[in-house]
């Protein structure tokens, strides 16, 4: 359709809009009702007091629709032309542009995703929210330390503080809006688990019960294994014992770790060494799931006291030093630098 047609027609279609015009309604509805021009999927941006008939020749520019003056009559007849949403756009090949329209007005835009997985450190956390697609960064520099504090939720280590999960944001939603979010939801999950809690369970508070399903998430990602690794953790600590738990001494060594955990690593002294220390670490070591947090508070009933890794993802059970023993020669002789585990 040529320029000077194009003109004409809208004078046309305006003039027949204001008169009432039936067929100039119905011209306007049969075009829209027709698939668009579009070959291929098409990403618009659309930034906030874009005006309409600038946003009508863009998309006809852009292929999206075949006339930015039927587009706009379209527009006019549905009184859209000032509901129309800022925002990233995806449209489909051959979309109509009632279609085109409608994803307009109710704000369809596109959404992103950013899934936090059960294990992450917070620095594994932000790590993945700097390269996010679409995502600004606010929280660029920030010290892992003072991250509550930059993110208004307080003071404290964040550690083990938000939930992993997937969360979806469309463009120009910041790094801290997504981390409030996560750790909103880490409060709503560990309020529910506590409230059902299993009776005399060895935490002073929440946080306590958050650092034992940390290392259950570190020790273990087998569904059957996670509530008898909360058990072994909860009788040593009504016990007395220590810990003894790879997952923590590894936390501790913070970036010397390099895979290889040795003998002198064991035998190293530091807040999270629970070979060297009794009691808890005093953070969480990771980002728990809801399947360990719900195991830390609802630990097995049984009288094992030791668990060893097979080699396979799962653990060996024992109830007794000198079974637990035989387990960790059975199942790890090949691990030549490391004392007897737990």
């Amino acid at each position: 359709m040529s320029r000077r047609l194009q003109y004409s027609l809208v004078a046309a279609i305006t003039l027949a809009i204001a008169l009432g015009s039936l067929a100039a309604w119905r011209l306007v509805y049969a075009w829209a009702d027709r698939p668009g021009p579009l070959l291929e999927p098409a990403v618009v941006e659309i930034e906030p007091g874009t005006d309409f008939g600038r946003l009508a020749r863009d998309l006809e520019h852009r292929g999206v629709v075949g006339s930015a003056t039927l587009f706009s009559a379209l527009a006019h007849l549905e009184k859209a032309t000032e509901s129309v949403r800022a925002g990233e756009y995806r449209f489909t090949p051959g979309a109509h542009p009632n279609t085109v329209l409608r994803q307009l007005v109710h704000g369809d835009v596109v959404f992103y995703r950013l899934q936090i997985l059960e294990g992450w450190t917070v620095s594994d956390l932000l790590d993945a929210a700097a390269k996010a697609p679409g995502l600004e960064s606010t929280l660029e520099g920030t010290e892992v330390g003072e991250l509550l504090v930059h993110l208004a939720l307080g003071s404290g280590h964040p550690e083990g503080q938000f939930f992993p999960d997937t969360y979806h944001y469309a463009k120009g939603a910041t790094d801290a809006e997504i981390l409030r979010m996560a750790y909103r939801k880490m409060r709503s999950v560990i309020q529910a688990e506590w409230d059902t809690r299993a009776v005399d369970l060895p935490y002073r508070d929440q946080s306590e019960a958050l650092v034992v399903a940390s290392l259950v998430e570190k020790e273990t990602g087998l569904a059957e294994d996670r509530a008898r690794v909360a058990g072994v953790f909860v009788r040593r600590l009504e016990q007395g014992m220590r810990l003894q738990a790879d997952p923590s001494v590894i936390y501790g060594l913070g970036p010397e770790f390099d895979g290889n955990l040795t003998r002198s690593h064991l035998a190293r002294d530091n807040p999270y060494n629970t070979y060297t220390r009794y009691g808890l670490p005093p953070t969480p070591i990771a980002l728990p799931g809801r399947a360990a947090i719900h195991a830390a508070l609802h630990p097995a009933e049984e009288e094992v006291m030791y668990f060893v890794a097979r080699g396979d993802g799962s653990s060996k059970f024992s109830t007794t030093l000198e079974e637990h023993l035989e387990a960790v020669r059975r199942f790890q002789l090949d691990r030549r630098n490391v004392g007897e585990r737990r």
